[in-house]
């Protein structure tokens, strides 16, 4: 049976004929019979921003699945040729309405097994009023100690925002 990775290649991109898996470089990957070409399944990279407004989180909850009526911080997938950072800034004032100013990047985070790259900054507003789009069903402050640690969509989610209180009680 094929993982979720592996499904994703079902036909040569060259050719046209359908995938088969082969062992490449000790991996199962899809290749074309016909041709020999190998699909390298590439990683899907996203960038967020955790943003603090009046010493509080920006987070939405989410009005789409994945993650549907779970809570997240402002982002999504980057662009062919975007920088991240550019994209949490674009992402940010689509998804909550508020310009952002970046300060620092607080990290990569990933999940084993899962396409998604994620790249996370931390940020504050510098302008726009709060206000959520069609993606989200709500979009909220919290404070540090209100943060919904059960309510949030993605490990990566909860990986960011520990990762930032912990950064954010290093510098107090």
């Amino acid at each position: 049976m094929a993982t979720p990775l592996e499904s994703m290649a079902r036909f040569c991109e060259r050719c046209g004929v359908a995938l088969v898996n082969r062992t490449v470089e000790e991996r199962l990957r899809p290749c074309c019979p016909a041709c020999n070409f190998v699909a390298y399944l590439d990683p899907k990279v996203a960038a967020g921003v955790i943003v603090t407004l009046n010493d509080e989180v920006v987070l939405l909850k989410r009005n789409i699945e994945p993650g549907l009526g779970k809570w997240v911080f402002p982002g999504g997938y980057v662009d062919a040729g975007e920088p991240p950072e550019k994209a949490a800034v674009r992402e940010t004032w689509e998804e909550v309405g508020l310009e952002v100013g970046l300060e620092d990047l607080l990290g990569v985070f990933s999940v084993a097994g899962e396409r998604v790259i994620l790249v996370v900054f931390m940020g504050h507003a510098t302008g726009g009023v709060l206000q959520g789009n069609f993606e989200s069903q709500a979009v909220e402050t919290f404070a540090h100690s209100d943060i919904p640690w059960d309510e949030l969509a993605f490990v990566t989610t909860t990986d960011a925002l520990k990762t930032y209180m912990t950064r954010r009680a290093s510098l107090q």
